[in-house]
């Protein structure tokens, strides 16, 4: 007799399983998909989709159509709770979804605790598909004046806006915004002193401010005012101060790793609830610590599927190897990029044809 599988999010590491479903429905079991929006967003071509490289459908593909097309059920919706004794999960319209076997790949959030009024103008670089939205209001302030955007955190998300905004203006035939980077600590710290220097330099050549060792204290609305006191008053907020797993594994009683994600073993499997699965940005992979990179949910992808697969029938389950190295490719806008694969590092256009090659080529082994 066929199983429920559950897959909560239809991010990156369950594309290789979406894209497989018919191989579930043909052994008899059914599949439903619970996913916030009836497509999934690529992350890596966000930063390209605010600067105006990429459109929406292009950095998109439709989760509902691929799962209704191969036989399975896609529900619009928001997991509230995992009830794992009884194998269930409520959402958030109030329906609860039975389950034998479930995989969580809901990515991550941007926290605001230090907002404290938000009246429009300030955005997350999370979800991907707000970047749409920001992209068009940018656009509105840019058409008015010189407009002053300030992005808070000191990490790659921070770069990547920054010099996909400055290509924003620059492509619209508008005014240049007035770019400022606020760091809490010195400007990209867990990076190669190579990486960092080209990032910082395709920054500054642009007019781009990078203040570091300035802690931000509180945001509202045109205002931003840091620990030493100092205030600004910029015209448009971005918030990218890292990312946190959702917090429904903690509020619901699972074990979770350090930072509140999904405590997963080897197998991407909960020790304490063998039949809860997980991938990507929520899970905390209890073996090895995983940076917070698309990377490693590509990876995850194989894995995933085959132990879906086996949790169901009660066959072996597989090890994930998180792998060496990765090749780092950041999109600095205008057309170029930083790029980084052991000890080889490269700046300029070549390292973001290089990058494009690959996320479109990945786009449309999926679209």
């Amino acid at each position: 007799m066929g199983k429920h599988l559950v897959l909560a999010g239809g991010g990156h590491a369950h594309m290789v399983t979406l894209a497989n479903m018919k191989q579930f429905v043909r052994e008899g079991h059914r599949v439903t998909v619970i996913g916030p929006s009836p497509y999934h967003y690529y992350s890596g071509m966000g930063p390209g989709m605010l600067g105006g490289t990429y459109l929406p459908e292009e950095i998109r593909f439709s989760i509902k159509k691929q799962v209704e097309q191969n036989g399975g059920i896609f529900l619009l919706d928001k997991i509230r709770q995992v009830i794992p004794d009884t194998r269930q999960v409520e959402l958030e319209t109030g329906a609860v979804v039975d389950y034998d076997v479930i995989s969580f790949n809901i990515g991550s959030y941007v926290p605001q605790d230090i907002v404290s009024r938000n009246n429009g103008d300030i955005y997350t670089v999370k979800p991907i598909e707000k970047l749409a939205e920001a992209k068009k209001r940018i656009h509105e302030l840019l058409s008015k004046k010189q407009a002053v955007i300030d992005i808070i955190g000191g990490g790659p998300a921070s770069a990547e806006i920054a010099g996909n905004i400055w290509q924003l203006g620059q492509y619209q035939g508008e005014q240049i915004p007035k770019i400022r980077i606020f760091s809490s600590r010195e400007f990209m710290p867990r990076f190669s002193e190579r990486v960092r220097l080209y990032t910082r330099k395709s920054l500054i050549k642009r007019g781009i401010a990078i203040h570091e060792n300035s802690s931000v204290r509180k945001v509202e609305t045109g205002k931003i005012v840091l620990s030493s006191g100092e205030v600004y008053e910029p015209d448009f907020i971005f918030l990218a101060t890292g990312v946190k797993p959702s917090p429904i594994f903690r509020q619901s009683g699972l074990p979770v790793g350090p930072d509140g994600g999904l405590l997963v073993n080897r197998y991407l499997q909960s020790n304490a609830y063998p039949e809860i699965f997980g991938g990507g940005d929520c899970i905390f992979f209890e073996e090895a610590y995983l940076d917070k990179v698309g990377v490693y949910a590509v990876r995850e992808n194989p894995v995933l599927y085959h132990n879906l697969f086996a949790a169901l029938s009660g066959r072996p389950l597989k090890s994930f190897e998180p792998g060496g190295d990765y090749l780092l490719i950041f999109n600095m806008g205008g057309g170029t990029g930083v790029l980084q694969k052991k000890w080889v590092t490269l700046h300029g256009k070549i390292a973001f044809i290089v990058k494009d090659y690959i996320d479109r080529k990945f786009m449309k082994r999926f679209q």
